[in-house]
């Protein structure tokens, strides 16, 4: 049952983020978001710094802090909030977690058999390419087959 949840889980999530990789992220601004969108508006950094509650050189250091990517994500929302805008964080896999898992048990896979194959073949006792490529798929798919924290 807990594997059939983990599989579920899996394809919701890889589901879910496929909407996401699929969209063209935006650039963000050389300066930032906060600051494009604040001179956009016509707003002053003096006018933020008074919806914030806070000084004019620090509404600068936060802007300054999220063109170098070091802001909090607590500044950014606060910041976010006083431009009327809504904070959205993602972390988006550049490939389906599916494929992530796969990919990562042949590599797994590649791992453990390379010092069984590298003695074999120094006593000349090499396989084919094709029974080697066989070895290496049945491998993978016992350790996809296992838990997953094993992967890692």
């Amino acid at each position: 049952m807990k594997k059939k949840f983990a599989n579920l889980q899996l394809h919701q999530m890889d589901s879910a983020l496929a909407k996401l990789r699929d969209t063209r992220a935006l650039t963000r601004p050389g300066d930032g978001w906060a600051k494009a969108i604040r001179e956009s508006l016509g707003m002053s950094a003096s006018a933020l710094a008074r919806k914030l509650g806070v000084t004019p050189a620090s509404i600068a250091k936060f802007e300054k802090a999220e063109a170098e990517d070091k802001i909090t994500l607590a500044s950014l929302r606060k910041l976010a909030n006083a431009l009327d805008c809504e904070l959205q964080y993602n972390l988006v896999p550049r490939k389906p977690l599916q494929e992530i898992l796969v990919d990562r048990a042949h590599a797994l896979a590649r791992e453990r058999l390379l010092p069984i194959s590298h003695s074999m073949s120094l006593e000349n006792q090499a396989v084919e390419e094709a029974a080697s490529e066989k070895q290496l798929q049945l491998l993978a798919k016992e350790i996809l087959d296992g838990s997953r924290r094993n992967l890692w």
